[in-house]
């Protein structure tokens, strides 16, 4: 657990500065708030002796500038409190955001959607309570308790040493019995709001087949065994933290009562005076104010570092694919790309898929790749891309190995257009615009035009303003392919890769498609990965790719070698 901390707050790394002053200013209230209370108790029990009027001076003075100061400084702490929660926040997620981006996209792959959501969301946010509940609140009780302590000491060592005790046991063995009977609760909540998260986005994402094959209730029964899970962790949690309270209550209140007798054992003994009683006892009842929130601290520090533990354990891992120290330069002009005697597959232990393959696309060719359904198309396209790295062999690019230069320069001279690009819940300017942020309007029409959707999105109500909605749900699926398209026009990759990009088209839009797209590629290289026939007498060269290897074919015109599925 202390480890984990310590890496937590490594990862966040906030200023001490900024740590310090909220403990500082977190202390003030705490103080005040006992100064109010010692000065008031004195206030009324030497009224109580009706002393001149000028003998309460000093004390009403006392109250007044205490509770004054206390709502002024505990603005303060809550402002400089949120602050750093805020800070920390704001650092952590860009931190697990830098580090989990070399991961996109394969290695992020062993994850279910819904649990990596709940640990760049829920998990991230729980990150927020490091310092504002973990760090800052048993600072201020340590600083708090100790200049309590102190001022009861100068008064009466009886009383001090009473006080002393009393808090010990409330801020440290309470707190440790709440962590005994809550840890359970606080590690598995994380856990469980991450399984219940799954179970959310798989429902509303597989709703219309769940309902299609009559599995609804079977799906609500699995969903409502997670939802009790998660809730069983909260009644843990919400026990552990009544019972802390209890307790604190008892030992605050057995405290009070030890301090108030060692005080009247003392003025009997001639040792202190009747009014400085009053002003002990409400110093000692005040003074707890400072441990109270160490219940909660370890009630919820347990859920906090188990979200961080969740968050660590994706920081950690290493990306297979990672930049040269000392990369090439990028490619100038139209490179050529290919695979040399690659072998291929996903994790030790499994079959390669691609065994011995062998590709060249020269500049400015237009080569189909064609093979059947499983026969590693994709893991080509992925390799192009270096999302994934081969076993043997190498993937070329300008005559260099493809692990020699850096990922953004291969992702600026290759471009993907697959079957299912993701466009995202904006415009269709926006999701074209993403290959390149920086392009001017014309630039965007004229990728458009090139797609062959410019005359289309003329005519709709917005123009490229039109929404696409949620995954491109708004548009048909012609339509989301040529957006795609758009985009890969746009990037000025001079690679041009269609992995199955005519998947969701009759033969006659997968030929315009294909047709629209060579057009539009002018001196650029195509490589063209399907298992149909549309296009193909507009290639200048079709392979095929059949039992991990590529070999060339020479289909007649028009038609495509015969596959097996």
């Amino acid at each position: 657990m202390i480890a984990s901390a310590h890496r937590l707050l490594t990862l966040v790394a906030v200023p001490r500065r900024r740590i310090a002053l909220g403990v500082l200013l977190g202390s003030l209230t705490v103080l005040c708030g006992v100064g109010l209370m010692a000065s008031a108790g004195y206030l009324i029990a030497r009224a109580a002796e009706q002393p001149p009027i000028l003998a309460l001076s000093a004390a009403m003075v006392a109250v007044r500038a205490f509770g004054l100061a206390r709502p002024l400084a505990r603005y303060a702490e809550r402002i400089a409190t949120h602050d750093l929660a805020l800070r920390a926040l704001a650092r952590v997620r860009r931190r697990v955001y830098e580090h989990i981006e070399p991961l996109a996209p394969g290695e992020l792959g062993m994850y279910r959607p819904g649990d990596l959501l709940s640990r760049v969301v829920a998990d991230v946010d729980t990150m927020q309570n490091l310092h504002l509940r973990g760090v800052v609140p048993p600072l201020v009780a340590v600083v708090a308790a100790a200049v309590c302590v102190t001022a009861a000491g100068m008064v009466l060592p009886a009383a001090a040493l009473v006080l002393a005790c009393g808090l010990v046991v409330a801020g440290v063995l309470v707190p440790c019995a709440v962590v005994r009977l809550g840890s359970w609760a606080g590690s598995e909540r994380a856990r469980a709001r991450g399984a219940l998260t799954s179970e959310i986005v798989e429902l509303l994402a597989a709703a219309p087949e769940i309902v299609a094959y009559g599995r609804e209730e079977e799906t609500l029964r699995r969903f409502a065994g997670s939802e009790r899970r998660l809730q069983q962790t909260v009644r843990r949690g919400a026990l552990a933290d009544g019972v802390g309270d209890g307790l604190r209550l008892l030992v605050t209140g057995v405290t009070v009562a030890g301090v108030l007798a060692v005080s009247v054992s003392a003025v009997t003994a001639g040792h202190l005076d009747r009014v400085s009683v009053a002003a002990l006892t409400l110093l000692a009842l005040a003074s707890f104010e400072s441990i109270q929130p160490l219940t909660q601290v370890a009630r919820e520090l347990p859920e906090t570092l188990a979200a961080g533990g969740r968050i660590l354990e994706l920081v950690d891992r290493r990306p297979a694919i990672r930049d040269p120290e000392h990369a090439r330069p990028a490619p100038v002009g139209v490179p050529a790309v290919g695979l040399d005697d690659v072998h291929a597959g996903y994790g030790a232990g499994t079959v390669p898929v691609l065994r011995g393959a062998s590709l060249v696309i020269q500049p400015g060719r237009r080569i189909a790749l064609l093979g059947s359904s499983g026969a590693g198309k994709t893991t080509v396209a992925r390799l192009l891309l270096r999302f994934l790295d081969p076993g043997t062999g190498r993937v070329m690019l300008a005559g260099h190995d493809l692990r020699e230069y850096r990922q953004e320069d291969i992702h600026s001279a290759i471009a993907v257009v697959g079957q299912d690009d993701h466009l995202f819940s904006a415009s269709i300017r926006a999701n074209v615009s993403l290959a390149r942020p920086a392009a001017e309007g014309a630039e965007i029409e004229l990728a458009l035009q090139r797609a062959g959707l410019w005359e289309w999105v003329e005519h709709l109500p917005s123009g490229w303003d039109t929404l696409v909605g949620e995954a491109g749900r708004e548009v048909s699926g012609g339509q989301r392919q040529r957006i795609g398209l758009a985009r890969a026009l746009l990037s000025q990759a001079q690679i041009l890769v269609l992995d199955e990009a005519t998947a969701h088209l009759d033969p006659a839009g997968a030929e315009l498609m294909i047709q629209d797209t060579l057009d539009a590629a002018g001196e650029r290289s195509v490589l063209l990965i399907t298992h149909r026939p549309e296009g193909l007498h507009l290639m200048d060269e079709v392979v095929v790719l059949a039992d991990g290897r590529i070999t060339e074919v020479e289909p007649p015109k028009g038609v495509a070698p015969q596959l097996s599925y």
